[in-house]
């Protein structure tokens, strides 16, 4: 079945006691997604998913006492559609509120590195203490998550600092403009 058709009758199908269809039929969309993918697609996944039912539950972990804005942290953005950031990835952290992170994702992929310098929604990021590689910003991934995804602090940046301050601006731009 469709996932639109379970959304559509959730209240019917729960009423039923349509619950371990539904978790079959998830199970095998699941294996058969598995199949597809590469080795380090189907561990970045499974990792993920980890990660997910053991801090699903958590405001934040507690072997990362605080998070400020400037953390460059390794972070967990869980399940990715296409063109989006998904599981494991760098993210510079913008802002922190209420329990909350506001993130833009990171990566040191070589060719999106390159290509950052011409296009809008990728911003360059240089090499700075605590990372090997340069890197780019993706500004139109840029979003708030849950402080438990946030796997480790790694490096940081001045938030008062010009680099913070001209990735801040790119996304208000590319909010607003």
């Amino acid at each position: 079945m469709e996932p639109k058709e379970w959304m559509l009758k959730k209240k019917y199908y729960i009423r039923k006691g349509m619950i371990n269809a539904l978790i079959k039929d998830a199970r095998s969309q699941e294996s058969l997604m598995l199949r597809t993918l590469n080795e380090e697609e189907v561990y970045d996944y499974m990792v993920s998913k980890l990660n997910y039912c053991v801090r699903k539950e958590k405001e934040a972990v507690e072997s990362i006492p605080t998070i400020e804005e400037g953390d460059i942290c390794y972070i967990d953005f869980g399940n990715a559609y296409i063109n989006e950031a998904g599981y494991l990835h760098f993210g510079l952290v913008l802002s922190v509120n209420n329990r909350k992170v506001f993130v833009v994702p990171m990566t040191s992929n070589e060719k999106a590195v390159f290509v950052s310098q011409f296009k809008d929604h990728l911003m360059p990021f240089p090499k700075i203490r605590g990372l090997k590689k340069k890197s780019a910003v993706f500004l139109n991934d840029a979003k708030w998550i849950n402080a438990a995804r946030v796997i480790d602090v790694k490096a940081h940046i001045d938030p008062m600092g010009p680099l913070f301050q001209k990735i801040q601006q790119a996304i208000i731009d590319l909010i607003v403009l």
